[in-house]
């Protein structure tokens, strides 16, 4: 969970997305949308991940050695800007569909042109069917509807087309204690990846894996345990049990 802030400070307001300034970090700037959090990055250090749920899916792309990744969901575009600062020879293709997202974050929260970076405003799983077999390292899904992942980004055929592309899926998905969302993300990965499993908190966060190789998750699983917020890893064979009987969701249901 992110930091908790006081009066911040408001810089900018379209609708329901409202840009603030962080008052304990003078380079802070806070995306909101609908009153959630949306997007946080440092002005002057674009590595800094704010969210803790970031900070996980960065130490899973390093430890599998990801370079060449889609973004699905952009927002202010944080861990793609992270990761193309560390990693400027890697490749960052970020699809953002509100074109509102996109501008306050250009004149608001530091989006330019980078190396490795490109952004552009698109449904990512219509970019995802463009895209030659084998072409990237990973897709990672990060978007919502209020506190929902779309349906049409999780079901069985888009995560399909998904593995087509890329051997890793990584989805974030926001939770409650009887983790509901992430089985049916979770049966819906099972479909496409032979191996799935997730990391997070009991609340909050959780990110659902899948990958078409047998991950090596020794690592993922110390360094997650050491975040500052610490997140702990479910096996795929553990959250097979758990989804055993949970639907996964297909193109066409309500």
């Amino acid at each position: 969970m992110s930091r908790i802030r006081s009066l911040p400070p408001l810089i900018a307001r379209h609708g329901d997305l409202v840009v603030e300034r962080d008052p304990q970090r003078a380079s802070g700037r806070l995306l909101r949308d609908d009153g959630m959090d949306a997007s946080y990055v440092d002005l002057a250090d674009p590595t800094h991940l704010e969210f803790d749920y970031l900070r996980w899916l960065r130490i899973v792309l390093r430890a599998t050695r990801a370079r060449r990744i889609v973004h699905v969901g952009g927002g202010a575009c944080a861990l793609a800007r992270a990761l193309a600062a560390e990693d400027p020879r890697g490749r960052q293709e970020v699809c953002e569909v509100n074109p509102e997202v996109l501008a306050l974050a250009r004149a608001h929260l530091g989006l330019r042109r980078k190396p490795g970076l490109h952004v552009r405003q698109a449904d990512g799983r219509a970019f995802i069917a463009t895209q030659p077999d084998a072409s990237w390292d990973a897709v990672v899904i990060d978007a919502f509807i209020a506190a929902s992942v779309p349906r049409h980004l999780v079901t069985v055929e888009a995560l399909t087309d998904a593995a087509r592309v890329a051997p890793l899926l990584l989805v974030n998905v926001i939770h409650d204690r009887s983790a509901r969302d992430v089985r049916a993300v979770a049966a819906s990965v099972a479909t496409a990846f032979p191996y799935v499993w997730a990391l997070g908190a009991r609340s909050g966060n959780t990110i659902v894996a899948g990958q078409t190789a047998p991950p090596s998750l020794g690592r993922i699983t110390a360094l997650a345990a050491a975040d500052s917020s610490p997140a702990r890893l479910t096996t795929p064979e553990r959250l097979a049990h758990l989804t055993a009987t949970t639907p996964a969701h297909r193109d066409g249901e309500d």
